[in-house]
């Protein structure tokens, strides 16, 4: 108790919480993304909870690994090599869930582009069942939770400030989920944005699990500067439909 009142008494303290929380929900971001398209797949009776339980997953997962710490450190020892570069259970986590965010981007990008091909009833949307949206954001869990607690680890030593920023950035995505997803199922050039947010995502995951770090600045700036754009389109046809609709 005493350790945790000199903590709170500590500016220093108070700087890395406001620091790793605003980390934390930046790297929410892309788990959000992920399970808002899965769930609007989902009947509609079905997607809040799917979204509940795909959020509340993650910060059991984050928890849980944070309970863990030493373990999680060790993750980053290199465990075996090939032609000289070094793999570590951390890289290939990072590169098992870069490929899986591959294939299922760009498997939705396919079915959003051409949802007649392999389908008999075309005016039949494809679903998802619940148990394979439940059980494919568990494994993108899993990648982003993982990453999300090494970070924390390179920012702060204190396991408390470490606990109340995974708490605070998954109320977060659990308070942003339901605006996020319906926002994303009524603007379907936004649904092929965030596909395409999930491909550039996985491509990075692939490459930091290879040795190559990406900024992390780079990537979300481009992901801001590409929703701005997009954001100026809604607004523009948003426009045109009023003035059709006036005249």
């Amino acid at each position: 108790m005493d350790s945790l009142l000199q903590l709170a008494a500590d500016p220093t303290a108070w700087v890395a919480l406001a620091t790793l929380i605003v980390m934390e929900v930046v790297l929410g971001i892309d788990n959000l993304i992920f399970i808002s398209i899965l769930t609007n797949k989902l009947p509609a009776h079905q997607q809040t909870k799917a979204r509940r339980i795909g959020i509340g997953l993650a910060l059991v997962l984050r928890l849980g690994l944070l309970g863990t710490v030493a373990y999680i450190v060790h993750l980053t020892q290199p465990v075996f090599e090939i032609f000289g570069k070094a793999f570590s259970w951390r890289d290939m986590i990072l590169i098992g869930g870069g490929l899986f965010l591959l294939w299922k981007a760009t498997k939705e990008i396919h079915e959003t582009v051409d949802p007649d091909d392999g389908h008999e009833d075309a005016s039949s949307p494809v679903v998802l069942s619940f148990a394979a949206a439940v059980g494919q954001i568990l494994v993108l869990d899993l990648v982003f939770s993982i990453d999300s607690i090494i970070t924390a680890v390179g920012m702060t030593d204190h396991v408390p400030i470490m606990v109340i920023a995974v708490i605070t950035a998954v109320t977060v995505m659990l308070l942003a989920a339901d605006p996020l997803a319906r926002f994303i199922d009524a603007n379907p050039t936004v649904v092929m944005l965030a596909l395409g947010f999930l491909i550039m995502i996985g491509m990075t995951l692939i490459a930091e699990g290879f040795g190559a770090h990406v900024p992390k600045g780079y990537i979300y700036t481009a992901m801001a500067f590409s929703a701005g754009v997009e954001a100026l389109n809604l607004l523009a046809r948003r426009r045109r439909r009023n003035k059709t609709t006036a005249g």
